[in-house]
C-alpha cells in the first residue's frame, strides 16, 4: 500500500464527514432508519435549486456545442460516472438521441458499470486519452470534486479549447478550477458516512435529469410537454407515441396509430394530425421545418409547420 491516501485525506469534502443526525442509526428499527434517511434527504431539491442558474448556463453551453458539431461528454467514476451513463443512454428511447449528441465515459469502461475496476478512477492518463474534440462540452461528474480520471479529461478539454463543466457535491472542489461552469450542490454529510450513492448521488441525478431535459427541449425534441423524438421501435414505445398523439391532437387512437404507421415518424404524424393533412405533405412540412433552437417559441418546428399547412389550405380553399 502506498501513502497516496495521505494527500486525499487532507482534502476537504463535506461528503466524507459524519452526519450527526444518524450517529445512532444502527440502533433503530427499519421504520426509524427509513425516517432518518428521508428526513435527511428532504433538503435535496432546495440544494439543487440553489444551482439553477449554473444548470441553465450548462444547458445553453450544451446547445451551443451540439450546434457546432460537438458532443456533450459525461466523464466520471463510480456512482457519479454510472449516473452519467444512465442519463446518456436513456435519451435514446426518450428522445431518439444517441452518442452523436451525448456520450458517457466511465472510468474502467463498460465493465465498471457492474463492478469496480481497480485504480481506473485514479488515472489522469486514462481521462486524458478520451476522444475529446474542440467543440465538445466536457462535464466532469465527481461527488468529491477531485477524481483524477476527471482531472485528466478536463485538462485535455481545456488544452483543446473545449468548454468544461463540473457537477459535484463539494463546494470546495479542486476540480472547479478546471470548469468553465461548475454546478456544486452542497449535499453535506451522508447518512452513512462517505456513501455518496445516497444524498450526493440523488442530487446528481436531479441535476442530470434537469440539465439533459432542458437541452432536449431547447433542441426541439418536445412539442408542449410531449416528446416528439420517440422512435416507435417496440410495443411500449408505439403505444407511448399513439398516446401522446391523442393527447396533442384529440384525434381518435386508431387515426393516430394509422398516421404514425404511414409517416413512420412521431413528429411528422403530429404535424399531419394538427394540420389536417395526410402523410406526404406532413413529411414535407416536417422536413422543411427541422428542430432549431434559434426558433424562439417553437424549437421543435411543429407549430410553424402546422401554421404553414393551415395557411396553405386556406389559400387553396378560401371561404
Amino acid at each position: 500500500m502506498t501513502d497516496d491516501w495521505r494527500e486525499a485525506i487532507s482534502l476537504r469534502s463535506p461528503t466524507e464527514e459524519r452526519n450527526p443526525v444518524s450517529v445512532d442509526i444502527d440502533t433503530l428499527g427499519a421504520a426509524g432508519i427509513v425516517t432518518t434517511i428521508l428526513e435527511a434527504d428532504s433538503v435535496l431539491v432546495e440544494r439543487v435549486r440553489d444551482q439553477s442558474a449554473a444548470i441553465a448556463q450548462l444547458a445553453d453551453a450544451a446547445v451551443t456545442a451540439i450546434g457546432a458539431g460537438g458532443k456533450v461528454r459525461y466523464v466520471g467514476a463510480g456512482t457519479s460516472g454510472r449516473l452519467g451513463v444512465l442519463d446518456a443512454v436513456e435519451l435514446a428511447p426518450t428522445y431518439g438521441v444517441g452518442t452523436e449528441w451525448f456520450e458517457p465515459h466511465l472510468a474502467g469502461g463498460d465493465e465498471a458499470m457492474m463492478a469496480a475496476v481497480e485504480g481506473a478512477e485514479d488515472s489522469e492518463e486514462l481521462g486524458a486519452a478520451l476522444p475529446i474534440g474542440a467543440h465538445d462540452l466536457v462535464i466532469g461528474l465527481a461527488a468529491s470534486g477531485r477524481t483524477p480520471f476527471v482531472v485528466g479529461a478536463l485538462e485535455k478539454a481545456r488544452r483543446l479549447g473545449a468548454v468544461t463543466g463540473l457537477i459535484g457535491n463539494n463546494p470546495y472542489a479542486t476540480l472547479a478550477d478546471l470548469a468553465d461552469i461548475a454546478v456544486l450542490v452542497d449535499t453535506g454529510p451522508e447518512v452513512i458516512t462517505g456513501s455518496t450513492r445516497m444524498r450526493a448521488g440523488s442530487a446528481q441525478k436531479i441535476v442530470l435529469n434537469t440539465f439533459s431535459t432542458a437541452v432536449m427541449v431547447r433542441l426541439g425534441r418536445t412539442y408542449s410537454n410531449l416528446m416528439i423524438g420517440v422512435a416507435p421501435t417496440n410495443v411500449k414505445l408505439r403505444a407511448r407515441c399513439v398516446r401522446m398523439l391523442v393527447q396533442a391532437t384529440g384525434a381518435p387512437e386508431e387515426e393516430c396509430a394509422r398516421m404514425l404507421a404511414e409517416t413512420g415518424d412521431q413528429r411528422a404524424a403530429m404535424i399531419a394530425l394538427l394540420g389536417g393533412v395526410e402523410a406526404a405533405p406532413a413529411l414535407a412540412a416536417a422536413a422543411a421545418n427541422p428542430p432549431d433552437p434559434a426558433r424562439l417559441g417553437d424549437p421543435g418546428g411543429v407549430r410553424t409547420a402546422v401554421a404553414q399547412l393551415r395557411a396553405s389550405r386556406s389559400r387553396a380553399h378560401p371561404a
